[in-house]
């Protein structure tokens, strides 16, 4: 145990459902900790005891995320009415991790225990909105000695869904001034929150009504002065070394809920130079007056209605089309902001209703762009640098997240799955790739071998499109532009099976799939061939073809609705023989096989649609490759029952707001949201007195039987929510941590090994990196009201989605 010592400690999330942290309580001093971070992950480096969380064994095997920082005796951290972090159930997080920095050791001289820790409120309440964490860092700063001023900035470009910050705090060490966080929107600069990080780092109040969406700039400031030091100081972990930390903590809805982002890129000086010059800092907040400081600038949200565990869903039931024959009409004013796209390959609908683009960005296929063993040939110029996965808000065109940068070289088809993964292929890499929407840079699953085309089970050769089994989860791969074959694989990429075309001769580049949930059944398009194919998605046995002399010659993409018994959705596109009919997108009854509409663009027209989604509500979405373009089509008589019900429900566990999607690949509808079951109008007249007494008794059952499971910890219970003394390391002089834990423990990581593994990053100047000061020992009994600081969040806007 020496001084700049990490310690860490690992304790499972108490309960596999779905609990929300709504309260921190810290338990520490600064005069022997140096900082306290919270972390949530899966897989903890070890789940016995402490162990050294500086050293190359890190924090978490997996993601860590970021939930709660304490430094310089920082008060209560209490979060806003109807927020709060989720972890257990399905939220990935399944364990704490508390990170304790010990600065000096000559704390320890009178040889008393340490009991630094956390208190941790949590409720089993379904929040409305759920709290995450911005971290904003500087990697490579040098303050220079003697120097007056030196500011270390860092900008990066929102990318995700909206965000709204409610809180900041800063963190340097003994050398910073000031730190300072804004959002940039049209060139305009909004404060965040600004504050002296040699204050309590507490969580101080951010300025009221901020909102990030997608294509912001999120910036921020350290202010650090190098007099009185005789040679340079880098960022690091020791205390000698200095740090340049900004944290946001943010609310966003629940749907949509991403615990844990950062920024690390350094701010351009040309962007910094219009940076708003401020008065020197106000006058500081003490922290007994946050509680009343943060009450005062943020409106109050009260989404309760009165019943604790009710909630409302929207739910929609679909009754089969009462008319076939619908006109669709193409929506002009669609997107109402111009999209920048380069070659559009593929579409999908995520389970939210957003529309999913996947396009090539500046590269281009080209005649050129292979040989004639379909190897790539441009290689060399790298991977598209720009995000080449768009979600998009499907009323108004708007952008809501984008990534895939920096990873594909010739996008061609995606898809999702019932857990909002993507599935897409790469023709260049001849790949299939499953991706996480939460923009984690690893891929889930990966199939086949980089740049290598190929025709067994380990290999593809320019795979076009992927379709999912929503209740099995197996895949299926068209194979392709070389192969003329569907290959089908388990949910975890086993190989399964594969096929050729039905009895009419092989596959001509068998370019966009559709799955039929309704039918269990997976449809082709195959596209040299000029016709629809249709299999039974088990066994490949072939069931019927489609082949109208409307489409010239040419099919390209396919999706399916289950209305009026089945309709296919299809585009065509210009023959390679010459012979051709006019571009344009088709409705065909399955069963009749009949066209039973056509439509296209109404000012321009189709050069080359490549892929087609059809929506719940019988909206039609066309991606143009050649013309880097999507286009939307409304029909023009939609069902009667397509009605929004809202019926309230009672359950202990939040309630998926639709059913599992069943969606499918890029040329593919992802199927709307199926059929609910309609409940009965008797739930929503009232609740009955037994029910309702028995839903009352569900947390006190809860709660005993989590206090007869963890007895010799500490647990209390607060209006009706659960409160978790996580008392965390208790340690003692030269003997460590002895691992004590008073209540249910909680845990933290080391920032060095996190950003270690960060592109760019060099350990110059640590070995360790901290992102946090000291703390004060606080009594173990609860704190009042105005000891905490409180946050009040105002509702976020309803989407258009």
């Amino acid at each position: 145990f020496q001084s700049d010592s990490y310690l860490c400690m690992a304790v499972p999330v108490p309960t596999k459902r779905d609990v929300y942290i709504v309260d921190f309580v810290p338990h520490a001093r600064m005069d022997t900790a140096h900082h306290m971070l919270l972390y949530g992950c899966q897989t903890p480096v070890s789940t016995s005891g402490y162990w050294d969380c500086g050293s190359v064994k890190g924090i978490c095997e997996d993601e860590a995320s970021i939930m709660y920082a304490w430094a310089r005796n920082a008060p209560p951290t209490k979060l806003p009415k109807d927020v709060g972090f989720r972890v257990g159930g399905n939220s990935g997080i399944t364990h704490f991790v508390l990170q304790i920095h010990y600065g000096n050791i000559k704390a320890f001289e009178d040889n008393h225990k340490d009991c630094s820790g956390l208190t941790l409120q949590m409720t089993t309440k379904r929040q409305q909105f759920i709290a995450g964490i911005y971290l904003m860092m500087s990697m490579d700063t040098i303050i220079s000695p003697g120097n007056k001023v030196t500011n270390a900035d860092i900008a990066c470009t929102y990318d995700s869904y909206p965000i709204y910050p409610f809180a900041f705090r800063t963190h340097t060490h003994h050398l910073g001034e000031e730190v300072i966080g804004y959002r940039i929107r049209n060139g305009r600069w909004t404060l965040i929150g600004r504050q002296s990080p040699q204050l309590p780092q507490a969580f101080y109040p951010a300025s009221k009504d901020i909102e990030v969406k997608f294509g912001d700039t999120i910036a921020s400031r350290c202010v650090f002065t190098g007099e009185g030091r005789t040679s340079k100081t880098y960022i690091g972990g020791t205390a000698d070394d200095e740090m340049c930390n900004y944290y946001i903590m943010y609310y966003m809805e629940s749907r949509h809920a991403t615990p844990f982002m950062s920024c690390m890129e350094p701010g351009s000086a040309e962007l910094f130079r219009h940076m708003p010059v401020l008065p020197a800092l106000p006058v500081p907040v003490e922290s007994h007056d946050m509680m009343s400081r943060v009450m005062s600038g943020h409106k109050t949200v009260t989404a309760d209605n009165g019943n604790t565990g009710l909630w409302y869903v929207i739910m929609f039931k679909y009754n089969p089309l009462g008319d076939t024959h619908r006109n669709h009409d193409e929506v002009t004013a669609w997107p109402e902001v111009k999209l920048q796209l380069g070659q559009v390959s593929g579409l999908a609908l995520d389970s939210y209703g957003n529309l999913v683009i996947f396009h090539r960005g500046d590269h281009h296929w080209g005649v050129n762009s292979f040989d004639n063993i379909a190897r790539y040939q441009h290689r060399s110029k790298g991977p598209i640098q720009q995000s080449t996965i768009l979600v998009v808000d499907q009323v108004k065109g708007e952008i809501l997240k984008a990534s895939g940068r920096n990873t594909f070289y010739l996008p061609h088809g995606i898809t999702t799955d019932k857990e909002n993964n993507y599935w897409v292929t790469d023709v260049a890499l001849h790949q299939v790739f499953k991706l996480s929407s939460q923009q984690r840079d690893v891929p889930l699953v990966e199939l086949g071998e980089a740049f290598t085309p190929g025709s067994d089970r380990r290999h593809f050769c320019q795979p076009t499109d992927v379709a999912v089994d929503p209740v099995t989860g197996n895949i299926y791969v068209s194979d392709g532009y070389c192969n003329s074959r569907i290959m089908k694989f388990s949910a975890e990429g086993q190989y399964l099976s594969e096929w050729g075309a039905g009895n009419r001769g092989p596959f001509r580049i068998p370019h966009s799939l559709a799955y039929l949930p309704d039918r269990q059944e997976l449809c082709v398009a195959d596209r040299e061939n000029g016709r629809i194919q249709c299999f039974v998605a088990d066994s490949g046995e072939f069931l019927k073809e489609i082949k109208k002399e409307e489409f010239g010659g040419e099919v390209y993409a396919i999706a399916y609705s289950p209305h009026s018994g089945g309709l296919i959705y299809a585009v065509n596109g210009e023959s390679a023989d010459g012979y051709s009919s006019p571009i344009r997108g088709f409705v065909i009854d399955y069963s009749s096989k009949d066209i039973v509409n056509v439509f296209r663009p109404v000012d321009q027209e189709f050069k080359m649609p490549h892929d087609i989604v059809v929506t719940p509500d019988d909206s039609v979405f066309v991606g143009d490759a050649a013309s880097g373009s999507v286009f939307k089509f409304t029909s023009g008589s939609k069902p009667a029952s397509h009605k929004a019900q809202t019926v309230s429900e009672i359950q202990p566990a939040p309630p998926p707001i639709y059913q599992r999607q069943q969606k499918q690949p890029p040329g593919e509808e992802e199927k709307g949201r199926p059929e609910k079951i309609k409940p009965d109008p008797s739930t929503r007249q009232g609740v009955s007195p037994a029910l309702m007494t028995t839903l009352l008794l569900v947390p006190l059952v809860l709660v005993v039987s989590i206090a007869v499971f963890i007895r010799w910890r500490k647990s209390r219970v607060y209006g009706g929510e659960i409160t978790h003394a996580f008392q965390w390391l208790c340690s003692v002089p030269g003997g460590g941590i002895l691992g004590k834990l008073k209540g249910k423990a909680v845990g933290g990581l080391n920032l060095g090994n996190f950003l270690a593994t960060h592109k760019g990053y060099t350990r110059q100047g640590f070995d360790r990196l901290n992102t946090e000061g000291s703390d004060h020992e606080k009594e173990e009994d609860y704190t009042t009201d105005s000891e905490n600081e409180e946050y009040s969040a105002p509702p976020a806007p309803s989407s258009s989605s």
